[in-house]
């Protein structure tokens, strides 16, 4: 008998560790609940909700195929040995098969397991799956792994014309087994279930997945390159969460995107060229969280920058968490994500590099609240992107490089539209107005809406000297966007 141990991997068509299990013999799939290592990782509860909804939709489909899937609770990942071989012994189980994950805490785990069952004579088979390359084959001449992402790039393309990864088929159906399902928990303890509304705007299963994926190659991949950037418009594929949860595969998106330009990743459709070039910046970041593993530490990239004078401001801390920071297009992403789960991905740059920059509140007090509040925490995505923004990271944005609030906001929302919608309270401001409604509220303000909490230009320059009075520091330059 074969094991499938699912982690994020909650689907049944191109799954690498399930199809090979289903290859060798009868399988059993298992899924492990582990709120204490969830809550210890800042995972979201609408993204454990997700979790679970999307476990309901694989394990019909899995039921339809004969393959029980059973739910087993190691609370935290070092119980893993023990539940796995306990189950293993009870069901008679050969081998196991898993798809291989990226962060420290993952790859130790599953050492852990792997040595555990091998001592008692059960294989441990893992599989390249959530990437489209294995850590440690996309590598310098020097044989050390990338800090430039356009190097990096170049490497896959390269590989990617002379072999593209195939899907794999999802498994037929098996002879009965005498083993039931078990029920999918509703809720876990210690994730409070979302909002119907949040829940709403995130359907669980692979057919929406697949969905989206189709829509967006359909119908929007084209305008993608032009209209990605602004918040307004719906110019984004909304696969992040579906990818996290390997409820679709970077193969499955790769394959997608490639039939829409004509099998071409460099010409073609410029917009296709570009989605691309986001997937291949998901798979750099997984490549740096094993290459670098101090990310996985919460340290910075570029130790120099662990010397920085973060300031110590719980009020200004709470004001941008609570999307009460006096700059709209600020308050509006962070009520976004508040509301959905999910934040537009130009707007988190611009509250990335608000919080880091002009509060000079250290990066990691950002990477946490994402974390507690997305539905797409993605360890590798969401450290890249903050460690990016904050200047702390690999191929990061230049320590000068400070976007401004006021022209971001003017530039990817000129109407206002976007704030509009999260702000209702500066519905009555014209165009121009609701950027920064300081500039009309006279000695009182805006009803309902606070004052800016920070100069702009005067935390501007705070950051820069802070950034240059590091030991070893970038070279200076100009540039505020």
């Amino acid at each position: 008998m074969q094991l499938i141990w699912l982690r994020s991997d909650l689907r049944l068509h191109d799954n690498t560790a399930l199809s090979a299990a289903a290859a060798r013999g009868p399988s059993v799939a298992v899924y492990l609940l582990s709120p204490e290592q969830w809550l210890e990782h800042d995972d979201a509860p609408c993204k454990v909700d997700f979790w679970l909804r999307n476990l309901g939709e694989l394990s019909l489909a899995l039921g339809k195929l004969n393959i029980p899937l059973l739910i087993r609770t190691a609370s935290r990942w070092d119980a893993a040995p023990k539940v796995l071989l306990d189950l293993c012994r009870e069901l008679k189980i050969d081998a196991v098969h898993v798809n291989e994950e990226y962060g420290i805490h993952e790859s130790r785990r599953d050492e852990a397991v792997a040595q555990t069952l091998k001592a008692e004579g059960i294989d441990f088979y893992s599989y390249l799956d959530q990437l489209l390359f294995s850590p440690g084959t996309v590598l310098t001449k020097t044989g050390t792994y990338f800090q430039v992402f356009s190097q990096f790039r170049k490497v896959c393309y390269d590989r990617l014309r002379r072999s593209l990864p195939e899907l794999v088929s999802a498994p037929g159906i098996q002879a009965p087994l005498k083993i039931s399902s078990d029920e999918i928990p509703a809720r876990v303890e210690g994730f409070d279930t979302p909002k119907d509304s949040l829940i709403a705007l995130w359907p669980a299963g692979e057919a929406e997945a697949r969905r989206r994926l189709d829509t967006f190659a359909d119908a929007q991949i084209d305008y993608y390159q032009s209209e990605r950037d602004f918040p307004a418009k719906p110019g984004t594929s909304q696969l992040s969460a579906y990818l996290a949860a390997g409820v679709i595969s970077p193969r499955q998106c790769l394959h997608t995107a490639l039939q829409s330009n004509q099998g071409e990743f460099e010409s073609g459709k410029v917009g296709a060229v570009t989605w691309i070039n986001e997937l291949l910046w998901r798979e750099f970041y997984k490549h740096i969280l094993v290459g670098y593993p101090r990310v996985s530490r919460h340290r910075a990239f570029r130790p120099e920058t662990e010397a920085l004078a973060w300031r110590d401001a719980p009020d200004e801390l709470a004001a941008w968490q609570e999307a009460r920071t006096g700059l709209p297009i600020i308050d509006a992403a962070m009520r976004q994500l508040l509301e959905t789960g999910w934040m537009h991905n130009r707007l988190r740059m611009v509250v990335a590099m608000f919080l880091t920059k002009n509060l000079l509140i250290d990066w990691r007090e950002g990477e946490r609240f994402f974390m507690r509040h997305l539905i797409d925490g993605d360890l590798a995505a969401n450290n890249g992107g903050w460690q990016w923004s904050s200047s702390t990271g690999t191929d990061s944005a230049p320590y000068f490089r400070i976007f401004n609030p006021l022209s971001q906001s003017e530039k990817f929302d000129a109407e206002g539209v976007f704030i509009k919608h999260w702000l209702p309270e500066l519905a009555g401001l014209n165009k121009k107005e609701v950027h920064n409604p300081a500039n009309v509220g006279g000695l009182f303000g805006i009803a309902d809406y606070p004052s800016p909490i920070v100069n702009l230009s005067t935390s501007r320059q705070r950051a820069l000297a802070a950034f240059k009075n590091l030991p070893s520091r970038q070279a200076a330059g100009g540039g505020y966007e």
